[in-house]
C-alpha cells in the first residue's frame, strides 16, 4: 500500500517530481489550507503544519519540517512519529543576513538612512571594522558557522565560538567557551552574535547583566529566538551607551507590540523575521533536496538526516 504524503510547500513542477515514487501518494496544499480530514490517513508531512492540528493526524509516521527551528512542535509530536528539521538549508540566507547586519550597524547605515529622510547632510561618527574586531557567535550550528567562517575571512583578529559542546574547535574559530562562561566570552568582543535555538538555559540570556559585561560601546545582533534577550533591557543598554548599536531579526512576542521602544530607538535596526524564510531561491532549492531525500529514505528504511530528538 502507497504511503500518503501531505506535502504543504508551494512548489514549482521541477520540484515537484523530486518527491515521486511509486510507493508515494502525494498531495499538495497550502499550510492555512490543511484541514482535520487531510490529516486523517496521512503517513508523512512535508512542512510546518500548525503545531496543534498534529494531533489530528493518527498515522503520522514521519513530520518533516522546512524550518531549521522545531521547539513549537514539541509536545505535539507523538513519539512514535518520526520529526526531521531543515538544518543546512538556510545557512546562505541567514549567514549573510547577519554579515549584513554586521555591517549596517557597525558603519551606521542604519543612522545615516534616517538621516536621508532628514534631508541631513551630518556624519554619524567613528567606526569600527570587521577586520581587526573580535566578535563572539553564541551557537555553532550551522548558520553560526557559517558567519563564523565569513568574518574570519574578512579578517577578524579572534572569532569567540559559543556552545554547550567546546571540544571539536573549527580551525576558523579562535577561543571557545561553554555557554555557562558567556560573561567570560563576551567580555572583549567588539560583536556579539546570537543564533542559539530556544532553550530554557538561554531563555533572557540576553539580559541587563550580561549587556553589562559587554564592552562598552559593543554591537549585539540576534537571529536566534526573540526569547534570547529581554527587550526592555535591550533599550536600556541602548539608550544608556553601554551598546553602540543592535540589531534583531526574531522577538518575543512577534510582531513586536507596536508600542514597543524598540521601534523607534535610533541604534536598533528591525528585521521582521526574514533572514530565512524562502526569499532567497537557493534555501527553498536546499528544503526540496533535503526533505525530499529524507522521505524516499524513510520509505525505504534508510538512515534520515537533521533527525531529532522530542
Amino acid at each position: 500500500m502507497k504511503k500518503k504524503v501531505l506535502i504543504v510547500l508551494d512548489l514549482e513542477q521541477r520540484q515537484i517530481d523530486m518527491y515521486k515514487d511509486p510507493e508515494l501518494e502525494l498531495t499538495f496544499k497550502k499550510p492555512a489550507e490543511v484541514t482535520p480530514a487531510d490529516l486523517k490517513d496521512v503517513n508523512i508531512v512535508v512542512g510546518n503544519i500548525p503545531p496543534a492540528v498534529v494531533k489530528e493526524a493518527p498515522h503520522l509516521d514521519l513530520l518533516q519540517l522546512n524550518s531549521a527551528g522545531f521547539d513549537n512542535y514539541l509536545g505535539f509530536v507523538s513519539p512514535n512519529t518520526k520529526l526531521c528539521n531543515c538544518v543546512g538549508a538556510f545557512s546562505p540566507a541567514v549567514g549573510e543576513h547577519i554579515l549584513a547586519m554586521t555591517f549596517s550597524l557597525i558603519r551606521h547605515f542604519h543612522l545615516y538612512r534616517d538621516k536621508q529622510a532628514n534631508k541631513d547632510w551630518s556624519d554619524c561618527g567613528k567606526i569600527i571594522s570587521v577586520e581587526g574586531s573580535t566578535i563572539a557567535v553564541f551557537g555553532l550550528g550551522d548558520i553560526g558557522r557559517s558567519y563564523a567562517r565569513k568574518v574570519k575571512a574578512l579578517g577578524a583578529k579572534k572569532v569567540i565560538g559559543i556552545r554547550r559542546n567546546v571540544k571539536d574547535k573549527p580551525d576558523y574559530i579562535d577561543e571557545m567557551y561553554a555557554l555557562s562562561d558567556a560573561e567570560k566570552a563576551v567580555a572583549e568582543a567588539d560583536i556579539v552574535v546570537n543564533v542559539l535555538p530556544s532553550a530554557k538555559e538561554t531563555t533572557n540570556l540576553f539580559d541587563k547583566k550580561l549587556f553589562s559585561k559587554m564592552k562598552k560601546g559593543a554591537y549585539f545582533i540576534n537571529v536566534g529566538r526573540g526569547d534570547a534577550m529581554n527587550q526592555d533591557d535591550l533599550v536600556e543598554a541602548l539608550r544608556s551607551g553601554q551598546l553602540g548599536g543592535a540589531a534583531s531579526d526574531v522577538f518575543s512576542p512577534e510582531p513586536l507590540p507596536k508600542d514597543h521602544p524598540l521601534w523607534s530607538e535610533p541604534k536598533f535596526l528591525l528585521t521582521p523575521h526574514v533572514a530565512g524564510w524562502f526569499f532567497l531561491n537557493e534555501t527553498k532549492e536546499r528544503i526540496v533536496r533535503i526533505s525530499s531525500s529524507n522521505v524516499k529514505a524513510f520509505i525505504h528504511g534508510e538512515k534520515l538526516v537533521n533527525e531529532v530528538a522530542h
